[in-house]
């Protein structure tokens, strides 16, 4: 159940005060390689093409793609399965994996033992990149045209690519941590029927509750960008706000497979991480708001709220092989 408002306040004040250095959840590593990159030419009609190739290994392969949605050069980071190259014919599902706050696209393969444990799935998994705020969003830029739509070129322009360059099929999944679990349950929810299931791990995934503005937008601050600049003002840009509001767009996700987790926070058995266990903390009622959004609208989903917990990668590592089956079946595995 949701905490008490006044001990929400209270750490909502604290967590606020720290987000900015802990929703951070790893040091960006740039890929280390000798293999040459190697030129590509695969483009799409909305004129997004992959410009370059940096092998890592015989299954691991970082991308750059030209993205006119951004705006930029964006890169990705892509995961073959193992039997890729023995069935040349054959098309592929894929699972999308979204980075966290101040992270980058390297950070799944940084973290986990994702590539160990895809090995035996016939899956592409792809790891975009989200911009320095890790929120994979249309940002609004004060109604600029040539704001950056991180958005539009995940599900829209690298789909396309990765259908050309690696034979992507139409079978997806979509999941991620802290502000990557939003970009999960968000665009399952913004493009009803695009993904089969959506996890989110330790996610914002209602981003007008209680203290959740100020929190976006110290993320945004941190990369010293006016938070405005993301969806406006929360008050003045309402409209906006609510249309990239998992929780009041939960009605799309009828019919998408979903997986929800989230830890309490304090108490923690996590001594050496107050920090991280007071900002996991902060998210536990929005969470609980949001399945109980999905349980009013009778929409089935797998949810796991476990007691303590902290906002770091050792938690989602377990959460993410619990939710696979759901990912799984999204994916038309089983």
């Amino acid at each position: 159940m949701p905490r008490p408002k006044p001990r929400l306040q209270r750490r909502c004040a604290l967590a606020i005060a720290l987000t900015t250095s802990l929703i951070g959840t790893g040091v960006a590593l740039a890929p280390q390689s000798s293999a040459a990159p190697t030129a590509a030419t695969v483009a799409d009609a909305d004129g997004a093409a992959i410009v370059g190739e940096n092998w890592l290994d015989a299954r691991t392969v970082d991308l750059m793609v030209d993205s006119p949605a951004v705006g930029a050069t964006v890169p990705v980071r892509v995961i073959l399965p193992t039997r890729y190259a023995a069935q040349p014919d054959r098309t592929w599902p894929v699972l999308y994996l979204l980075q966290g706050a101040h992270d980058d696209y390297t950070s799944w393969t940084r973290e986990t033992d994702v590539a160990d444990f895809m090995a035996d799935k016939d899956v592409l998994t792809v790891m975009p990149a989200s911009g320095p705020t890790g929120i994979p969003t249309d940002w609004w830029n004060y109604g600029s045209a040539d704001a950056p739509d991180y958005e539009t070129f995940q599900v829209d322009e690298l789909m396309g690519l990765l259908a050309q360059r690696f034979r992507a099929g139409t079978k997806r999944a979509v999941a991620g941590v802290s502000t990557g679990g939003y970009g999960a349950l968000a665009f399952a929810a913004r493009h009803p029927g695009t993904f089969g299931a959506a996890a989110s791990y330790s996610g914002i995934l209602d981003t007008t509750a209680l203290g959740m503005p100020t929190v976006l937008n110290a993320i945004v601050a941190r990369e010293q960008l006016p938070p405005l600049t993301l969806w406006g003002s929360p008050l003045l840009q309402r409209d906006n706000w609510t249309r990239h509001n998992p929780y009041a767009q939960a009605r799309h996700l009828k019919g998408t497979r979903l997986y929800v987790s989230q830890g309490s926070g304090l108490p923690s058995n996590d001594f050496g991480n107050l920090e991280g266990a007071v900002l996991e903390g902060v998210l536990w009622s929005q969470a609980h708001r949001f399945a109980r959004q999905l349980e009013a609208l009778n929409i089935p989903a797998q949810v796991h709220f476990y007691n303590g917990g902290v906002h770091n990668w050792p938690n989602w590592r377990q959460e993410f092989k619990a939710s696979w089956p759901t990912l799984a079946a999204g994916l038309g595995l089983s």
